[in-house]
């Protein structure tokens, strides 16, 4: 991308500490990057050319192939499917129904899902990736393409989903490391200021299919994770002002909706209480949460024990 590497405003990674009546017992680091949706770094807490894997926050991106391709006015799928596609549900049994619908109007059986079974459940149905699993399994009966290799790295709807990140990245697509996420499908080693650039670039819905991927998870943010879900929460907190997607290890990206600014954190030890907190503390130092909504969910994310309560340690840059 080009400025990608232009750091307007650095500061040293944040810390994160668990304080247990006021004396420190745990640490966290991580590093933040605010990106704009041409790639440039404006607000760097540590490294933000730190690598690592994207996991789950890439779904959004993941359901343009779907988006893209004519899938959703084929089998004639709402945005309210379409946000489950996006999402990492909790498997209720709403999130599940939905799923299965959409498998459903595409003429696709449960068995077709390559997910695992979650423990303790009884359907690949259940698994928080089933609705990602069961868009890719669309645009391959659109398509007439193979069913059972569909997690396949060289299948062609691996390659569509990996073709629409890097020209959103203006990168060669053989130049991406791959490797298989939990779920069984290809997830992307890359810089978080490239996960804040897609961000980026997804809240400022450049195209129909961005936009429409923003209108279905900012509408229905139920769909994308579920009641105790900090992407649900933030989402219909900021009543659609962010559109947020967390990731496995650490990994949390926010975009800031018509304003063409994405944001991704990585915790270094993969702490997901850490990146929640850090993603409070980081939304409120920029503006993009008023005090009211801070407040709210910092008594769900912060204040974790009777005794004990996570804080935020270091500065991000201001952009202006």
């Amino acid at each position: 991308m080009t400025s990608s590497r232009v750091n307007r405003h650095q500061s040293k990674e944040l810390t994160i500490q668990l304080l247990r009546e006021g004396i420190t017992e745990s640490t966290h680091i991580a590093h933040v990057v605010v990106c704009d949706h041409r790639g440039r770094s404006l607000s760097v807490a540590g490294n933000g050319e730190l690598a690592c894997f994207v996991r789950s926050a890439l779904k959004p991106f993941q359901a343009l192939a779907v988006a893209t391709s004519g899938g959703l006015e084929r089998y004639h799928l709402s945005d309210r499917h379409l946000a489950i596609i996006c999402g990492s549900h909790q498997g209720t049994m709403a999130q599940v129904r939905q799923v299965f619908e959409i498998l459903w109007r595409a003429q696709l059986d449960p068995g077709d899902l390559q997910c695992p079974v979650p423990p303790r459940q009884q359907s690949p149905l259940q698994h928080n990736c089933s609705g990602k699993h069961a868009g890719m399994l669309v645009v391959c009966q659109q398509h007439n393409w193979p069913l059972e290799s569909y997690l396949d790295r060289n299948h062609p709807v691996q390659k569509m989903i990996l073709s629409r990140i890097a020209d959103l990245l203006a990168m060669p697509a053989d130049e991406f490391i791959t490797a298989h996420d939990d779920c069984g499908a290809p997830t992307y080693f890359m810089q978080i200021r490239q996960m804040a650039s897609l961000f980026a670039m997804l809240a400022s819905g450049n195209s129909l299919e961005m936009e429409r991927i923003i209108r279905a998870m900012t509408h229905y943010p139920e769909m994308v994770g579920g009641p105790d879900s900090f992407d649900t929460q933030l989402m219909q907190l900021t009543q659609g002002d962010l559109v947020s997607k967390s990731g496995a290890e650490g990994i949390q990206c926010i975009g800031r909706v018509g304003e063409r600014l994405g944001l991704a954190i990585k915790v270094l030890d993969g702490s997901r209480r850490a990146k929640y907190a850090t993603a409070i503390f980081t939304l409120k130092q920029l503006g993009w949460i008023p005090p009211l909504v801070a407040d709210t969910l910092a008594e769900t994310y912060l204040d974790i024990g009777r005794f004990s309560r996570l804080d935020v340690v270091g500065e991000l840059p201001l952009m202006y």
